[in-house]
């Protein structure tokens, strides 16, 4: 058994470790409350966007567009897949990065077609580099405090790639945060968009439905409305991974101080027994040099 002196130097280096935790917990908790009161006061105006999206489809439900081309005239074996993974800049999150590079792997695997990577944050730069996989390599956004301009940025280049047919299909891979213990990985067609994704709430065929004056046309209005549409949800995917990785640093970084204390405990158990074994090593030393003085 160690002696007391190394197991206070123990004690004393958890302890400072403990210091750490702690402080990372509370940063990581305010960063997640700021990223999630911003997402809630940016939500009304793109769900606003989606509803006039939605207006516009419903008056016209037979509108061509080439945001909502399906493209079935390409094999599905020749697809050409761009995905977006949104992880983290840095580690001591738990199993949130590996969750988010598994989930990508999988349907990587699992979806014929030539995949490319757009990978935001360090972590997933570092772990898909070392793969060979197609990964753009101009891609350097962080994931650190996200904005709308680099969702806007982010949106230009996919919606370019789309349009030129340098891919036929847009994903996002992202977490979700559904509450303070559950979080869940989202795959997320972004292109070709869906019009039954529009369809909020049908309106039966005897209702009377306002008429409505498109100008210039509907053709001109989704070509400005759907690049702001999908700058929205990528800036809220944005966000929520950046709330997720937040709070599963809270949870990991909780984790950790309750298995410092834990361990704080056991030692200082350790601790007593040793300074009472050496209490009792001195006084037994004394007596006996005591007993050896009188028969001297």
């Amino acid at each position: 058994m160690a002696n007391a002196k190394e197991i206070q130097t123990r004690m004393k280096s958890i302890q400072d470790t403990m210091k750490i935790t702690n402080a990372m917990y509370m940063i990581s908790s305010s960063k997640m409350q700021k990223a999630k009161k911003i997402l809630q006061d940016t939500e009304p105006y793109f769900y606003n966007m989606q509803a006039a999206i939605a207006r516009i489809l419903r008056h016209m439900p037979d509108i061509q567009h080439p945001f909502f081309s399906e493209r079935h005239l390409v094999p599905k074996d020749e697809r050409k897949i761009g995905t977006i993974v949104i992880t983290g800049d840095k580690g001591m999150a738990g199993a949130y990065n590996h969750n988010v590079q598994k989930m990508t792997e999988d349907f990587m695997e699992e979806v014929p077609g030539h995949h490319k990577l757009y990978v935001l944050g360090m972590v997933g730069r570092q772990y898909f580099g070392k793969r060979n996989v197609d990964m753009d390599g101009s891609f350097h956004y962080t994931v650190q405090k996200p904005t709308m301009h680099r969702a806007r940025l982010i949106t230009e280049e996919i919606v370019r790639a789309f349009l030129e047919r340098e891919l036929d299909e847009i994903h996002i891979v992202y977490t979700q945060m559904q509450n303070a213990m559950a979080m869940e990985n989202v795959n997320m067609q972004l292109l070709p968009l869906k019009k039954a994704d529009f369809k909020m709430g049908q309106v039966p065929a005897d209702i009377y439905q306002e008429e409505i004056v498109l100008s210039p046309s509907a053709d001109v209005l989704l070509d400005t409305m759907i690049p702001n549409y999908l700058t929205g949800v990528i800036y809220g995917c944005l966000v929520e991974a950046y709330a997720s990785e937040n709070n599963a640093r809270m949870t990991a970084m909780q984790s950790s101080t309750d298995n410092a204390k834990a361990m704080l405990k056991d030692l200082s158990i350790q601790y007593n027994r040793a300074r009472q074994a050496a209490i009792t090593q001195e006084i037994t030393e004394v007596i006996s040099g005591a007993k050896a003085q009188k028969r001297k």
